[in-house]
C-alpha cells in the first residue's frame, strides 16, 4: 500500500519509511532520516561518514564530499515529500534542472548534512523546489531544482 502525504505529515520517517517511498537503495541512498514533512517543506538528515564508497577515489587522504551528491541528497528528501502526493503516487522523479547551485563549504566525513528542501510550484507533472544543505547551521550548498514526475513504464 503506498504511503500518503495525509499519513505521513508532522511525522519523523526513519530509513525503512524512506525506503517505502523513493526507489533509492544503498550505496545510493542519501538520505537517513525525515525530521520535518509537510505540503511545502521537507527537511532530512544525511549522517556523512568515512565509510561511504565514494570517499575511496574523492579524494585519497582528503575526503570530500561531491558536490552532485549533496545535491541529489536535497533532491531525495524533496522526493519524500513529492512521492507521497496524491497526483505523484508511483511516479518516479527525474531532474528536468538544476539552478544557481552554490557550494559554500566543504562536507567532510563525521558531518551531519541538514538538507531543507522547500516545495514550491508544481503544475503538469512538474515541481519547481529550493534546497539547503547545512552542517552545523551553516549553509554548505544551494540550489533550485525542477523535477518531472513520470510513470516507470513511460521512463524507457
Amino acid at each position: 500500500m503506498p504511503i500518503e502525504a495525509k499519513d505521513i505529515i508532522g511525522k519523523t520517517l526513519d530509513v525503512t519509511t524512506i525506503q517505502k517511498i523513493i526507489p533509492h537503495r544503498y550505496p545510493f541512498l542519501l538520505v537517513d532520516k525525515i525530521v520535518e514533512i509537510n505540503e511545502k517543506r521537507v527537511v532530512g538528515i544525511k549522517n556523512v561518514t568515512i565509510n561511504e564508497p565514494f570517499f575511496q577515489g574523492h579524494f585519497p587522504g582528503h575526503p570530500i564530499m561531491p558536490g552532485v551528491l549533496i545535491l541529489e541528497a536535497m533532491a531525495q528528501t524533496g522526493g519524500c515529500a513529492a512521492l507521497t502526493m496524491a497526483e505523484n503516487i508511483g511516479k518516479l522523479a527525474y531532474f528536468l534542472s538544476i539552478n544557481n547551485a552554490k557550494f559554500r563549504k566543504p562536507v567532510v566525513p563525521g558531518d551531519v548534512l541538514r538538507l531543507e528542501v522547500d516545495i514550491g510550484r508544481s503544475k503538469m507533472g512538474i515541481m519547481q523546489c529550493h534546497g539547503v544543505a547545512k552542517v552545523e547551521g551553516e549553509v554548505a550548498a544551494e540550489a533550485d531544482m525542477m523535477f518531472a514526475f513520470v510513470k516507470p513504464e513511460e521512463s524507457k
